[in-house]
C-alpha cells in the first residue's frame, strides 16, 4: 500500500482553549486550565452510600454507569487494597485507564510526588464521560457519587473533553469542576475497513463527511462507487447523551453542513437539520459506547465475513481507532501476560475534510464535599506531573498525542496502523455550552426511529433474590418500565415475556403485553402491563423458540430507515425448546451476510444473573449484528437495560 501523504490544507490556529494552546517547555506548564480560581475549603469525605432515589433518577434520566465502552457497572481500574497511601480516585472514560494506571507509576517516582507530605496511589476506575456528567451534576458539592464503595468515589475527574465540564459548571456550579486541565488530546475521525476505504478514494483522496452524506442519500448505497454487493452504506454513530465521540460526530455535521471552521452557532446547528437527518439515516444503531460496536466488527473480522455487512464507517476517537488495530477493540484495561490479535482487516483512519473536532481530555481536582484537603494536594500534585516532559512521553504509548505538537510520536502513529500524524488538516473549535445542548435536542428530534421487540424471561428462576430486597423479576420489571421513557411517542415498541405454560396472540409459551406499534400515549399503559408479570405463573424457559418466534415477527413488520431490534433478557439456560441453537443461528444469520440487507433485525441480549447462559446469548447477538450485554450482578440490572436502550 502507497504511503498516507501529509495534509496539504492549511491548519487552522486552535483557540486558546483547545488542547494543544499551551506547549511543553522546561519550568512551564503543558496544559491549559479554564474556569475561574477556586479558593479550595476544608472537607470531609462522605461516608453515606447511594440511596435508592438517587438510583432510580439516575435510571430515569436514561443514563448508565459505564466507561468509554459502556460496561454496567462503574467498572475498577486498578488495585484498591491498603497500600499505606493516601487513594486517589481517578474517575475516567475506559480508553484512558491502561494509560493512567502506567501515568500513576510513574507518578510515584516524581518530583512532585516526593514533595507531599505522604504518599498517595492514583486509582483510575472506568466511568464514561456523559455518566461522570450526569452523576455529578446530580450530586452537586454535597450529594453522594452512586457507588456502594465509598473508597471508589473520585477526587479527580478525567472526561474525553471538556464538553463535559462546562455542562457541569452550567447545570451545577463551576466550583464542583474546579480548574479543568488538558493533559492529552486525540481526534475525532471516521475509521472505515481499509477495502473500503480504498474503494472511496483513500489515501490520495481528501474525504469529507457531505461525501459520507452522499453514499447515505443515494439508494444505491455502495453500487454508486461500483461496489453494489457491500449493500447499503452503514454508520454507527454513539449516543451523543453518554458519548464524548457521539457529541462530537453531530457537532462535525453542524460543521460540514455551515461550510464553517469556528464559531459554530445555535442557528447553524438549526440550519443543518436536514443535513444531518439524512446523515442519520445511515445509522445502524446507537451504542452507548464505540467499544460495543468494534467488539462486533472485530468478531466479524476474525470469523473471516470481514465488516462490510455490519458496518461502513465508525465515528470514534483516534485511539480507540489505534487499539482496535492492536486487538484491543473496546479498549479494556490489558492485564499483564495478556496477548492482543490484531483484527484481519484494519481500520483506516479517514481524517474529513471539513475538519474534526477533538476530545481534549481535561483532568481536574473535583470541589465535592467527599473530597478532603490530603486527597485535593496529591490530586494536584498529580496534575502538575502530567505536565512534565516525563509524563507526555508516556501518552503516545498508548494511542494519545502529547500537547507538544513537536513530541515524537513514535511507532504507533503510523500508516501500519491506520493513522496519519500528520491530521486531522482542520481542527474544529468547540463550541459554547448552549450550542452543544441545541445540538443533542436537536439529535434527540432526528435520530433514527425504532422498532423494537423487549423479550422478557419470566420463567420459574425469576423468583430468586438479588441481594437488595428484589427477585430477578423485580429488577427485570422496574428495568423495563425505566426504558419506556427513552422512546419518542413515534417510535414503535412492543413486550412480550414468555415462559412455558402460556398462551397469547404471539403463541405458545409467550404472553402478548403489547404489539409492536407506535407507542403514542400508551407509556402508562404498557408499564401497568409490565407490572403484571409479578403474578404470572412462572415455570420453564424456552429461550430459543421464544427469540425464534420473535424474530419471524419483526422480520415481517422490519421496514428501512428504522432501527430494527429486539431486546433479550434471560436468567437462564434453555431447556425447553424444539429450536436448537444451532438451528435458531441458522435461521436468524441468514440476512447478516455480505451487504447485510436493507432491513436488518439485529438481537441485543442481555445475560441476566450469574446462570445467564453467556455463550449462546453472545452467539445470537453476532449472528445479527446485534451487541449482548453482562448483567452478571442481577441487582443493577435497571441500569444495563438504560445501557441497553442507548442503542435505540
Amino acid at each position: 500500500m502507497a504511503p498516507v501523504p501529509r495534509r496539504t490544507a492549511a491548519r487552522i490556529a486552535r483557540p486558546a482553549t483547545s488542547p494543544s494552546a499551551a506547549r511543553s517547555s522546561a519550568g512551564t506548564s503543558a496544559v491549559t486550565r479554564a474556569g475561574t480560581p477556586r479558593r479550595p475549603r476544608p472537607t470531609t469525605r462522605r461516608a453515606a452510600a447511594i440511596g435508592l432515589l438517587v438510583v432510580a433518577s439516575i435510571v430515569l434520566s436514561g443514563c448508565t454507569f459505564g466507561g468509554g465502552d459502556g460496561d454496567a457497572g462503574i467498572a475498577g481500574g486498578g488495585d484498591f487494597a491498603d497500600d499505606g497511601c493516601t487513594s486517589v480516585v481517578v474517575a475516567t472514560s475506559s480508553e484512558k485507564v491502561n494509560m493512567l494506571d502506567a501515568l500513576a507509576r510513574a507518578f510515584k517516582e516524581s518530583p512532585q510526588h516526593e514533595a507531599l507530605a505522604e504518599c498517595a496511589t492514583i486509582h483510575p476506575i472506568n466511568v464514561s464521560s456523559g455518566d461522570a456528567t450526569r452523576f455529578l451534576t446530580a450530586a452537586g458539592t454535597g450529594g453522594d457519587w452512586p457507588d456502594e464503595d465509598t473508597r471508589r468515589w473520585p477526587t479527580l475527574w478525567s472526561p474525553a473533553s471538556t464538553v463535559w465540564t462546562e455542562r457541569v459548571a452550567a447545570a451545577a456550579s463551576q466550583g464542583l469542576v474546579g480548574e479543568p486541565v488538558s493533559f492529552t488530546h486525540t481526534p475525532v475521525v471516521f475509521g472505515m475497513p481499509e477495502t473500503m476505504a480504498k474503494a472511496l478514494g483513500w489515501p490520495g483522496a481528501e474525504i469529507g463527511i457531505s461525501d459520507l452524506e452522499r453514499l447515505c442519500a443515494d439508494p444505491a448505497g455502495w453500487g454508486s462507487v461500483g461496489k453494489p454487493i457491500w449493500g447499503s452504506f452503514k454508520i454507527s454513530k454513539t449516543n451523543p447523551n453518554t458519548s464524548t465521540t457521539g457529541l462530537s460526530a453531530i457537532l462535525m455535521q453542524s460543521y460540514e453542513a455551515s461550510g464553517k471552521t469556528t464559531d459554530l452557532t445555535a442557528a447553524d446547528v438549526a440550519a443543518a437539520e436536514a443535513f444531518s437527518r439524512v446523515f442519520e439515516e445511515c445509522v445502524i444503531h446507537y451504542g452507548d459506547t464505540t467499544g460495543k460496536v468494534l467488539s462486533t466488527l472485530y468478531g466479524d473480522t476474525q470469523h473471516g465475513s470481514g465488516g462490510s455487512g455490519y458496518v461502513s464507517a465508525v465515528a470514534l476517537e483516534e485511539t480507540s481507532l489505534l487499539n482496535y488495530n492492536q486487538g484491543n477493540p473496546d479498549s479494556h484495561t490489558v492485564q499483564p501476560g495478556e496477548t492482543l490479535t490484531p483484527p484481519k482487516e484494519k481500520l483506516v483512519a479517514i481524517y474529513p475534510s471539513g475538519g474534526s473536532m477533538w476530545s481534549d481530555n481535561p483532568i481536574t481536582v473535583l470541589g465535592a464535599d467527599w473530597v478532603g484537603d490530603v486527597q485535593r494536594t496529591a490530586g494536584e500534585a498529580f496534575i502538575d506531573f502530567l505536565a512534565t516532559g516525563e509524563a507526555q512521553r508516556i501518552l503516545p504509548e498508548f494511542g494519545f498525542r502529547p500537547l507538544d505538537a513537536a513530541a515524537p510520536l513514535g511507532d504507533l502513529f503510523t500508516e501500519a496502523y491506520g493513522v496519519d500524524p500528520a491530521g486531522p488538516a482542520i481542527s474544529l473549535t468547540r463550541p459554547g455550552v448552549d450550542v452543544v445542548s441545541a445540538a443533542i435536542d436537536q439529535w434527540t428530534q432526528i435520530r433514527k426511529p425504532s422498532s423494537v421487540l423487549e423479550l422478557i424471561d419470566v420463567s420459574g428462576s425469576m423468583d430468586e433474590p438479588i441481594g437488595d430486597g428484589r427477585t430477578k423479576l423485580d429488577g427485570a420489571i422496574e428495568g423495563a418500565k425505566a426504558t419506556l421513557g427513552h422512546f419518542r411517542s413515534t417510535d414503535e415498541v412492543g413486550m412480550w415475556a414468555f415462559t412455558t405454560g402460556v398462551d397469547s396472540p404471539a403463541g405458545n409459551n409467550l404472553l402478548l403485553l403489547r404489539e409492536v406499534s407506535a407507542l403514542g400515549s400508551d407509556r402508562e399503559r404498557l408499564s401497568s402491563s409490565v407490572d403484571d408479570l409479578r403474578y404470572v405463573n412462572r415455570q420453564g424457559t424456552p429461550l430459543y423458540d421464544a427469540i425464534a418466534v420473535a424474530y419471524d415477527e419483526m422480520v415481517a413488520r422490519a421496514e428501512p430507515g428504522r432501527i430494527n431490534a429486539i431486546v433479550v433478557l434471560s436468567d437462564g439456560q434453555d431447556a425447553d425448546s424444539s429450536m436448537s441453537l444451532d438451528s435458531l443461528i441458522a435461521k436468524i444469520g441468514r440476512a447478516s451476510g455480505e451487504g447485510g440487507g436493507s432491513t436488518p433485525v439485529r438481537i441485543f441480549p442481555i445475560a441476566y444473573g450469574e446462570g445467564a447462559d453467556t455463550e449462546s446469548l453472545r452467539r445470537i447477538a453476532e449472528a445479527t449484528g446485534g451487541q449482548w450485554f453482562d448483567a452478571s450482578d442481577a441487582a443493577k440490572i435497571d441500569l444495563v437495560f438504560a445501557s441497553v436502550i442507548n442503542n435505540f
